[in-house]
């Protein structure tokens, strides 16, 4: 087998910035359209087969069409060429484009702040720490292939520009730090622009069906966070509520219209609930909560929130129902605190007339439950035994809890109740309201999530879609709206734990994408890097003007103005510079360029074995190592007997060099000489 040939330094080079170019469109293809990147692929693939075979670039005639026809397949594909996701596949394909167009030294330094602008751009998308390290490690690739093409004569080793590229983003980052806390913040997301931005997001929604929470059940999306101040409930009472539901068409639940009576769920002017509203029966549990963006406008708050949260250019309410929503949709991550009190009577006092809303049923669907409550109407007319009698039944009776439901016919509720038995919690919460209502008893459904995971690493409780939950709330006299789990009387350890360990094993042909027991490995690391991502969230993305102001202020800073803040930055950049570039400029001064390329010949030696004592100097140490010339190439050794010639004659001689083009040219000679040892 004949030995691989180096690469030349061109190939090696331009193979250099194709990883370059690697690393920085691979991000991209978890977003962009299955042609977008799969005609990037092709055209790097043919750039990569053309510089292995040393081939000509293809003709401009070749790529104009190429390029062309790309133009109709974007606007086909988005239905114009503006805004984020438009510009982005117009770009990457541009790089893919250009890849194959490069003729000279001025299309390099083209690719080269392409490499750069496109990277910036996957922060559109992603902005966790893994993004970051991987654009971190893009920037090193093209700042080092930038490096590589600017050398002329002898080139370094990739080890030695790798260094010299990681050496350069080290002298940034004093200066970068200064930036990130002293540059006047905005409100909103940096990285962000009009329309799509945010893109769409999957959850929760203002109505509920059968199947829409199950959808849901397999997805480890994070919604939100929370922090507690106090004590962490015990899990079955964390109940996050969410949308609070009262019309019913048959199948769907959605928001409760506004009735003859004037009522209605928008939310009211007040941040607090009237006094009554809610009556506390325990101690309030503190906590602190961040809501990843939703596109949509209710909060998450532990049921029941005791006021409104305070949030940055958004006013939290109340709804009549007490539901939590804000002014504006939640389009960038929020933080807020909140009280809650997890045992309370929720308005014992409601107005008889506006509990009629909440009895509505659609007239002329599900006749044989509307005969099982004429039966239990019969058996007795005390609210919560008929309650019980419904719980019993749904015990007592073959139901099952199940990700895959059987589709349900028209009259849904008796389909599911007397045919089926078979369920998610939309499916019991649903039946149950349908049938208290038939009881003559008020009732709604209410959407959130129930549970979390408690992170042991940084104390975070994490709230995911799999969490998503439906209840039930019922009005009974002298004690208000009462939360009713039908779930717990199918499915008690849904409640008692989590979802994932009901079902552990592969459900559908998909495995559960998170197994959070915890006796696995895997569970363990995966809470490591979601906490790490967490203190990435809080501490770098999460850093507002409002957390800005507060480091100023424990610096002494207080009610700091723009002047102020710019001139801060400005000393604190300047001394941030200082405090690397001084060193090295004195550094340099204080060695002779000559000397130190003689020096690193030394050392270079040394590590090989071949140390140079303290008495020799030039002559003799060339003489010594000639003397022991079986052990060094003889290639070598003629470079190092070149290389101390020069040294000598430049640094000894009687025509030494001081300064001027003719010094350069000398140093230049001796980097090229220890290049080759």
């Amino acid at each position: 087998m004949l030995p691989m040939q180096p690469l030349s330094r061109d190939k090696a080079d331009t193979l250099l910035l194709l990883i370059a170019c690697c690393l920085v469109l691979a991000p991209h293809a978890l977003h962009l359209p299955h042609w977008v990147t799969a005609a990037s692929v092709v055209l790097l693939a043919w750039r990569i087969w053309i510089t292995f075979r040393g081939n000509r670039m293809p003709p401009r005639w070749v790529l104009a069409p190429i390029a062309v026809l790309t133009l109709p397949g974007v606007y086909w594909n988005f239905q114009t060429f503006f805004g984020r996701d438009a510009g982005v596949a117009m770009l990457v394909l541009l790089l893919a484009c250009k890849l194959l167009e490069m003729r000279a030294k001025r299309d390099l330094f083209v690719v080269v702040c392409l490499c750069f602008f496109l990277m910036l751009t996957n922060l559109f998308y992603s902005q966790s720490v893994g993004t970051a390290a991987l654009m971190l490690v893009a920037t090193l690739a093209i700042v080092t292939t930038q490096l590589s093409f600017q050398y002329t004569g002898a080139v370094p080793s990739l080890a030695q520009r790798l260094r010299l590229g990681a050496t350069i983003l080290g002298l940034a980052a004093p200066l970068t730090m200064v930036l990130f806390f002293l540059f006047p913040r905005i409100q909103g997301p940096l990285w962000g622009m009009p329309s799509d931005a945010q893109g769409s997001h999957s959850g929760l929604s203002e109505t509920m069906a059968p199947g829409n929470i199950a959808k849901l059940a397999l997805s480890e999306e994070i919604v939100f966070r929370v922090k507690f101040f106090d004590a962490v409930p015990v899990h079955p009472a964390l109940y996050w509520r969410g949308v609070v539901l009262g019309n019913y068409d048959g199948r769907t639940w959605g928001k409760l219209r506004p009735a003859k009576n004037g009522r209605s769920d928008d939310p009211g002017s007040a941040a607090r609930p009237r006094p009554g509203t809610i009556i506390p029966k325990g101690s309030p549990v503190r906590y602190q909560v961040t809501l990843e963006p939703s596109g949509q406008r209710w909060l998450y708050a532990l049921e029941l929130p005791l006021a409104a949260p305070t949030l940055n250019h958004n006013i939290g309410r109340f709804t009549n129902d007490l539901q939590l929503v804000a002014d504006h949709a939640v389009t960038t991550r929020i933080r807020y605190e909140l009280s809650s009190i997890v045992n309370f009577a929720m308005q014992p006092d409601e107005d008889q007339i506006a509990l009629q809303d909440w009895l509505d049923l659609p007239p002329g669907l599900n006749p044989q439950t509307h005969l099982l409550a004429a039966r239990l109407r019969r058996q007795s007319d005390d609210p919560g035994a008929l309650i019980r009698a419904v719980l019993s039944m749904f015990r007592s009776q073959p139901f099952r809890y199940t990700l895959e439901p059987p589709p349900l016919g028209h009259n849904a509720v008796d389909d599911f109740l007397f045919t089926t038995q078979a369920g998610f919690c939309e499916h019991y919460a649903s039946a149950f309201v349908v049938l208290m209502r038939a009881l003559d008893i008020p009732a709604r459904v209410v959407t959130g999530y129930q549970g979390g995971q408690l992170n042991p690493n940084d104390g975070y409780l994490t709230i995911r879609q799999a969490d998503a939950h439906a209840w039930a709330e019922v009005w009974l006299q002298n004690r208000g709206w009462t939360r009713i789990d039908p779930t717990v009387a199918v499915a008690p350890e849904r409640i008692e734990h989590s979802i994932v360990r009901m079902f552990p094993t592969p459900a559908f042909g998909t495995w559960i994408p998170f197994d959070l027991r915890k006796q696995s490995w895997l569970a363990v690391t995966r809470l490591r890097l979601d906490a790490l991502n967490n203190g990435w969230n809080q501490w770098i993305l999460d850093y507002s003007p409002e957390r800005q102001r507060s480091l100023l202020e424990i610096l002494g800073l207080r009610r700091v103005d723009w002047s102020t803040l710019t001139l801060l930055l400005i000393l604190s950049g300047s001394a941030a510079v200082a405090l690397f570039a001084l060193p090295l400029v004195w550094r340099r001064s204080l060695h002779d360029p000559i000397e130190e390329v003689y020096r690193r010949l030394c050392l270079r030696l040394a590590r090989r074995g071949m140390a140079r004592d303290l008495h020799e100097g030039p002559r003799d140490y060339a003489a010594r190592l000639a003397g022991i010339h079986p052990s060094i190439p003889p290639a070598k050794l003629q470079a190092i007997v070149r290389f101390i010639g020069a040294y000598e004659a430049a640094r000894y001689g009687p025509g030494s060099i001081s300064a001027g083009p003719a010094r350069r040219q000398l140093i230049h000679q001796l980097k090229t000489l220890l290049a080759d040892i």
